[in-house]
Order: structure tokens, then sequence, then C-alpha cells
């Protein structure tokens, strides 16, 4: 890849020690930023890490930090302040989607998923938009899915949240344009991620994606580096007048633009 001017850039991706997050972290510190992942799970949050570090020659700051609680994105983006006096690029990255029909889903089921997917994204954001605006630049990546804006039935909650999502992006663009933060969403559509291995079971998980190819314009899943080239160039200046967009990363797969 070409040089993206990322080298120093302080990227903190929330979700990042699997799939889509993972292979975005190792991208970005391969292109010299200095990269920041959080995950729940301390030892293999840091277990992770270490191998970016390795194949990168870069260090990678591990914070063990559960999105879902106000408390602990605080910490996450004190820590990364302590460490680096800055946070260049925000990628709100976590958080698997929940699925099922609207008489099965419980109130429980919707405050988990608005408070994983939606608040948290909120909340980072509050956190590091007043840095961003003290730096005079920013970029800010939130993750959603094309579902949020074409749901399909048996969807919920996870549409609804991510259409929130959405509408987020583009106000924040809106409001923050001046103080020169672009703020984008990628709607992902079928990608191969740590999250369809899991979802396989007993089952082939490449036979799992031949099926879901059948239903993508393009007839193939996407691969999680073409999350991370996106996530890249979102980052880099080479996007410098894209903002409160929301692109769609599906192979055709999404019926709205």
């Amino acid at each position: 890849m070409f040089d993206l001017g990322l080298k120093d850039k302080v990227i903190l991706i929330t979700g990042g020690s699997d799939g889509l997050g993972y292979a975005s972290a190792e991208l970005l510190s391969s292109q010299g930023a200095n990269v920041v992942i959080c995950g729940r799970r301390g030892d293999y949050l840091k277990e992770k890490a270490d191998i970016i570090t390795e194949k990168t020659k870069n260090h990678v700051l591990a914070i063990q930090a559960d999105v879902s609680k106000a408390d602990d994105c605080k910490k996450l983006v004190e820590e990364t302040i302590s460490n680096f006096k800055k946070i260049n690029v925000l990628v709100n990255n976590a958080g698997a989607s929940a699925a099922g029909l609207f008489e099965d889903v419980t109130d429980k089921n919707w405050e988990d998923d608005i408070n994983l997917k939606l608040m948290s994204t909120v909340r980072m954001c509050r956190l590091v938009i007043p840095y961003m605006k003290s730096n005079e630049e920013g970029v800010i990546i939130n993750a959603t899915i094309g579902g949020g804006k074409a749901p399909n039935a048996g969807s919920l909650p996870t549409t609804v949240t991510r259409a929130a999502g959405i509408n987020l992006t583009k106000s924040l663009a809106n409001e923050y344009a001046k103080n020169n933060i672009r703020v984008n969403t990628i709607c992902i559509g079928l990608i191969k991620s740590a999250q369809w291995d899991r979802k396989s079971g007993t089952g082939s998980v490449d036979e799992l994606y031949l099926e879901m190819a059948k239903k993508v314009p393009m007839g193939k899943v996407g691969e999680e580096m073409d999350y991370a080239n996106l996530v890249a160039f979102l980052s880099s200046k080479r996007s410098a007048y894209i903002t409160g967009t929301a692109i769609n990363l599906d192979g055709g797969l999404c019926p709205v633009v």
C-alpha cells in the first residue's frame, strides 16, 4: 500500500482484538500509526497486540475495557491520552450483530444492543471530540451495517440500533465540520470475520461463506482487509473532503445507496 501519511497518528480502535478491528489495527500499525486497541479479555487482548507489534515492529497499546460500560470508556480515553497526549482517529468498531423476530426480542435484548452499539459510540465520541477540537482536526469512523439503511425481517434490534448510528454520524459530521473533524460510517455487508466463524458452530465455515455469497451481487463474501483498507483510507488525508457519508462495503448487497 502507498503511504497514507498516518505515521505517528494516534488511532484508537474499539473491539480491536478480533476480526475487522484486528485487521484494521495491523494495517494501521504497519503504516506507522500509534494504534490503541481495547477488548474485554485482558490476556487475549495483550496477546493479539503483541502479535501485531512483532509483525509491524511498531508497538500497539492494549487497554482492557468494556465499552458498554461508561466508566470503561472514560478509562480507555484517559489511558490513551496519558500515553500519547492526543487522539487523531477514533474507530468505533465494537459490537457483533444481534438479530431476532420482533416478538422474540426482550427489553433486555434491546437495552443491551443499544448500550453496546449506540451508547458506546455516543460516549466515546463525547469523550474524544474535545481532544480533537483542541488539536484542530480529527477523524471518527463508525462501523454499522447495511441493514441500518434497509432492514430485513428478523433483524431486530441490530438494524434499529445501526440506523441510529448512521444518523448520529451525519449529525456529528454537520456539527463538527467547522472544527475540521470528519465523521463517516462504514455500512458493512457480509464479510469474513471471527463472528461468522463462531456462528458456524460445528459446521464448515467455508460452506457458510459459500451460502452467504449467493446473496451478494458480486458473488463473493468480503475479506477483513476490504474493511481495513477503507478504515485506513478514511483515517488519512486522502479522504480529506469526505464527511457525513455512510459507505456501503458489501459487494452491492444493500439495495439503498
